[in-house]
């Protein structure tokens, strides 16, 4: 049946599982940067049927006239990429409650690729100072990385 994957957006109100993750890549294009506010996209790809969304479904926006990007309408968290009549989706990897299980074997648009990415791995590193402790004094309320049988979104502004 092929390992099963979990996550969801910050809040909680999505969740979903996922089969047969295949071809986990990075994408540079200038579509993803802007959809996800970052210079890259990593994502997963799935059949259609390998994908059940366990709380809540996305909303979705027509990013072109060939996709469709799915997202979280209570925090705004990006999900997915679907091609228009594909078989296959695209998940964003770091809505994983483990993203290390992924790791990006290919780059798509490359020639968009931020000029100094390559850079990154060499930039000095600030190491947090906050202890398990202290993170749970500032009481995060984002969604715990597991499934949950309820849910509320405190974050929530509204």
């Amino acid at each position: 049946m092929g390992e099963i994957l979990t996550g969801g957006c910050q809040c909680g109100a999505i969740r979903y599982s996922a089969r047969n993750a295949a071809d986990p890549a990075i994408c540079h294009c200038r579509m993803c940067q802007k959809a996800v506010g970052s210079v890259f996209w990593p994502f997963f790809k799935v059949h259609l049927p390998d994908l059940e969304w366990t709380r809540g479904r996305p909303a979705l926006y027509r990013s072109s006239e060939v996709g469709e990007r799915g997202f979280c309408a209570e925090c705004g968290t990006p999900l997915t990429f679907w091609h228009v009549n594909v078989e296959t989706i695209d998940l964003s990897i770091g809505s994983l409650d483990d993203p290390t299980r992924l790791e990006p074997i290919r780059q798509h648009w490359a020639g968009a690729r931020m000029p100094w990415f390559n850079r990154l791995a060499g930039l000095p590193e600030v190491k947090s100072s906050a202890s398990p402790e202290e993170i749970l004094r500032r009481r995060p309320f984002q969604h715990p990385d597991h499934d949950t049988s309820e849910w509320s979104t405190p974050g929530n502004l509204r």
